[in-house]
């Protein structure tokens, strides 16, 4: 791993032992990004894989973000460090996406909406003084979560929780006006992975590095943008 003084680009992925998470540490090692990535719990995962094969570049840490207590005891052991960007990426679904939020049981609902809106918020929360000034904070949200654009229903537990996340983030920035930082939602679209299932119409090689460049491209562009894997803005 690179120390502090490092003149690679630097990212804390929060959420990175598979699928989407994965596939983004590889693409930011890819173009020269160090990068700590996060996991739950201590089981072996495919970001300790390709940690091993980059030794320099990728380090894995332990949190779970649902847990405030994790979440400080990480930025306790990323305190020498700076970083240019801080992308939380966690996301759920309930066991049946297609129920109603009538028929959605409350412990469905509080494990969606904690994992979902609370946890990226607070870890965002807990780890932006990582982050230098003008660095990146940004988090994986889902056209799902667009009021405007739900026009045809279903996944509804889902697509509320992506629409309060998006709305936890617009407080934030505005908490925050006048910051140089750039703010960041990210809608990805419809990808194959656990999250998305095997129906899903783009593989991760189809859509990672778009996401990684919309990631990138959006540096040194103060204030908040909700955009697609394209860098086109999704409507609120």
């Amino acid at each position: 791993m690179h120390d502090s003084t490092c003149t690679n680009p630097a990212i804390v992925l929060v959420g990175a032992s598979r699928g989407l998470g994965l596939a983004m540490t590889a693409e930011f090692a890819k173009r020269g990004w160090d990068v700590v990535g996060t996991v739950r719990g201590t089981a072996r995962t495919g970001l300790h894989d390709l940690a091993d094969r980059l030794p320099e570049q990728i380090t894995v840490q332990s949190a779970d973000i649902t847990d405030t207590g994790q979440l400080l005891a990480l930025r306790e052991r990323l305190a020498s460090r700076r970083f240019d960007a801080l992308f939380i990426n966690a996301g759920t679904v309930n066991q049946n996406p297609n129920e109603t939020i009538a028929e959605a049981s409350p412990d469905e609902f509080v494990h969606v909406m904690v994992t979902n809106a609370l946890a990226p918020m607070r870890a965002i929360e807990a780890l932006a003084g990582l982050v230098t000034e003008s660095g990146l904070i940004g988090a994986m949200s889902s056209g799902q979560g667009s009021v405007s654009n739900n026009t045809q229903g279903g996944r509804e537990l889902y697509r509320g929780s992506k629409a309060a996340l998006n709305m936890f983030m617009r407080s934030y920035a505005a908490r925050h006006a006048g910051s140089p930082r750039p703010f960041l939602l990210m809608a990805p679209g419809w990808i194959r992975t656990e999250l998305g299932g095997p129906h899903a119409p783009f593989t991760l090689a189809q859509t990672v590095p778009d996401i990684v460049n919309v990631i990138i491209d959006k540096r040194g562009r103060p204030g908040l943008e909700y955009l697609d894997r394209h860098g086109k803005a999704v409507a609120w």
